[in-house]
């Protein structure tokens, strides 16, 4: 249930701030940057006190970056010329960064120990392959965050872009496999936690699924009609 409420937070933040974030992106991203530093160093030890545990949701459970990521997918499932379209489309880019760097900050905490487990074969089968689909998200948060930036979409060109931002999809699939690895235990075992995450996570992207479909088929008779 707490990632429904930081889900409907996030949201809401992207639409108040969406205007903000259009003008002046770099301030978000190091405001991001200086959350994911904080994170890195008082999980560390390199930091006294408690003052900077809130980083833990912001950046360790992951839950504001996958929330971005919903955000949007989502968008690119709306339908074209709605209120919402109109006004988080512009943003679209901006937020996929600011959940890049949340997401790398999350990854850097937990790649390297899981990498160690992973070659001193401590690992058992569900984890090992949650930590092989964390690899290839790893690297394609580095792709998909590079190519969100304007000034590289210009260079690379428009059918190449598209080509390599194709690579959300996956990514989207991906994120979901890999927290179904990590939660599928618990909730075998009677979790209620667990379970309840694997359920509202499931529904989630099933609710994009169908939505990105239903926009689909809209497009594709569009352009049957038009012809």
């Amino acid at each position: 249930m707490e990632f429904l409420f930081v889900f409907a937070a996030t949201a809401v933040a992207a639409l108040a701030l969406r205007e903000p974030l259009k003008r002046c992106p770099v301030a978000f991203y190091a405001l991001a940057c200086a959350v994911v530093v904080v994170f890195l160093a008082g999980a560390n030890g390199l930091l006294s006190g408690s003052w900077w545990k809130p980083a833990i949701v912001l950046v360790q459970r992951c839950m504001v970056a996958l929330s971005l990521f919903a955000v949007v997918m989502l968008i690119g499932a709306l339908p074209k010329g709605s209120k919402l379209d109109a006004w988080l489309r512009p943003v679209r880019a901006e937020l996929s960064i600011v959940a890049c760097i949340l997401c790398l900050g999350h990854m850097c905490m937990y790649l390297a120990p899981y990498a160690a487990r992973a070659v001193a074969g401590t690992m058992g089968a569900p984890m090992l392959a949650s930590f092989v689909v964390a690899v290839v998200l790893f690297v394609l948060v580095l792709l998909l965050g590079v190519t969100s930036f304007g000034f590289v979409k210009q260079r690379m060109g428009g059918r190449t872009w598209k080509n390599v931002q194709r690579l959300a999809y996956p990514f989207f699939g991906l994120a979901w496999a890999h927290l179904m690895f990590m939660l599928a235990p618990a909730a075998s075992k009677g979790g209620e936690q667990a379970l309840a995450s694997v359920v509202i996570y499931t529904m989630l992207f099933a609710f994009y699924l169908v939505l990105r479909l239903y926009r689909a088929y809209r497009d594709k008779r569009a352009g049957s009609l038009s012809a």
